[in-house]
């Protein structure tokens, strides 16, 4: 199984840049864009949940399992 983060649809769907998003929730711009790339190894909850509540969403709107190629 492979998770792919899907943060750039939902930051688009709400007509929100990264700068944004990031200024929000008290992380930096390149540790989102890590995050967005799916070039992180995990992720806290607590910044998942930041995330979420700026966005106004729920985790499985960010992330979607998708069977391993």
């Amino acid at each position: 199984m492979e998770i792919v983060v899907r943060l750039d649809m939902v930051l688009a769907h709400r007509k929100m840049k990264g700068r944004e998003l990031a200024e929000a929730i008290g992380i930096t711009e390149q540790n989102l864009s890590l995050l967005k790339s799916g070039r992180v190894k995990g992720v806290r909850f607590e910044t998942l949940a930041r995330i979420c509540e700026v966005l106004e969403c729920q985790p499985g709107d960010l992330l979607e399992a998708l069977p391993k190629k």
